[in-house]
C-alpha cells in the first residue's frame, strides 16, 4: 500500500513539476490546470462543495496526524507464516524471555540479559564456574537452535558476550 500512495505521490509530483516548467517556458498550461484555477477564482469561500473539500482535507491531515504519533506494530516480530491465510507475530519481550530461558539452561551461567532489537539478539552472560570459551560454545549452539525455534520471518543474528562476575567489596 505504501508504495502505491509513494507512486502515485510520485507520478503527480511530476505531472504538476511539469506544467509549472512548460509555464515557465513560456508555453500554455495544461486545460485541468486552467480549469481549476478559474473554479479556484470564482467559488465563494462558503460554497457547498469548497466548504465540503476543506473539510475532506482537514480529516484526512488529521488522519496523517494520527498516524504520524502512534507507535505502531514495532513491538511484534513477524513469524513464519504455516498457512497462507494465517499471520502471527511474537512480542519482543515474549522473544527475549525464551530467549534468557534457554541461555540459563547452560552449564555455568549465573545470569543473563537480552535486548532484542529489531535484527539483531544482543545477549551478555555472566560465568561462574566453567571455562568462558566452553560457555559461549555452549551458549552459541542452545541460542542459535533457540532463534530457529522462534519462527521468525526473519531470523535474528546473535551477538554473544561472555564474562567472569565482578570482585566484591
Amino acid at each position: 500500500a505504501a508504495g502505491v500512495v509513494a507512486t502515485l505521490l510520485l507520478i503527480g509530483a511530476g505531472l504538476f513539476l511539469y506544467d509549472i516548467a512548460a509555464v515557465r517556458a513560456h508555453r500554455p498550461a495544461m486545460q485541468w490546470r486552467k480549469t481549476l484555477a478559474r473554479q479556484f477564482a470564482e467559488r465563494p469561500l462558503d460554497d457547498t462543495w469548497v466548504l465540503v473539500g476543506a473539510g475532506v482535507v482537514a480529516v484526512i491531515g488529521l488522519w496523517l496526524l494520527v498516524l504520524a504519533t502512534t507507535p505502531g506494530m514495532r513491538g511484534v516480530l513477524t513469524m513464519r507464516p504455516a498457512h497462507t491465510d494465517i499471520r502471527a507475530g511474537l512480542h519482543r519481550v515474549a522473544a527475549s524471555t525464551v530467549l534468557r530461558h534457554r541461555a540459563m539452561e547452560v552449564s555455568g551461567v549465573q545470569s543473563v540479559r537480552v535486548r532484542l532489537g529489531r535484527r539483531r539478539a544482543d545477549v551478555r552472560v555472566v560465568s561462574h564456574f566453567r571455562e568462558l570459551d566452553h560457555v559461549r560454545a555452549d551458549l552459541d549452539a542452545t541460542l542459535a537452535d533457540a532463534v530457529r525455534g522462534l519462527g521468525l520471518h526473519r531470523p535474528h543474528s546473535l551477538s554473544v558476550h561472555v564474562r567472569r562476575p565482578g570482585r566484591k567489596g
